[in-house]
């Protein structure tokens, strides 16, 4: 029988490849997603000085708030994506350098793309 690897393991090589060509700037920093299973959460990162300048996830007050189903769910995504978009935009933070963190574009990680290009950030 062959060895298949795993899902993880997969996904953290595909991030490792990807991150070799994505790096956030001060000008224009990475947002970062990390999807577990129940929760979202998206970073705005400048990688130079290794600050992250915003943060944002369906643990926070204001993201529970205005959501109605799961906070593992696309609408938990939306809204997560609609929230970095708003802190960022508010530190003068216009435009990033999407980094889907290894996961498929599709999904959860879509709906925090689009809710985030709704709001003003641009990638």
């Amino acid at each position: 029988m062959f060895n298949q690897p795993n899902r993880k393991a997969s996904r953290e090589r595909r991030h490792r490849r990807l991150r070799k060509k994505i790096f956030g700037l001060p000008e224009r920093p990475r947002l970062a997603v990390f999807r577990s299973l129940h929760h979202i959460y998206a970073q705005v990162i400048d990688d130079t000085r290794g600050v992250t300048l915003a943060a944002a996830s369906t643990l926070d007050a204001e993201v529970k708030q205005a959501l109605t189903g799961s906070p593992g769910s696309v609408a938990g995504a939306k809204a997560v994506g609609a929230a970095i978009a708003r802190r960022a935009l508010a530190k003068g933070i216009k435009k990033v350098v999407f980094d889907r963190g290894g996961h498929l574009y599709h999904g959860r990680v879509k709906a925090l793309a689009e809710a985030a290009r709704e709001v003003g950030l641009e990638f």
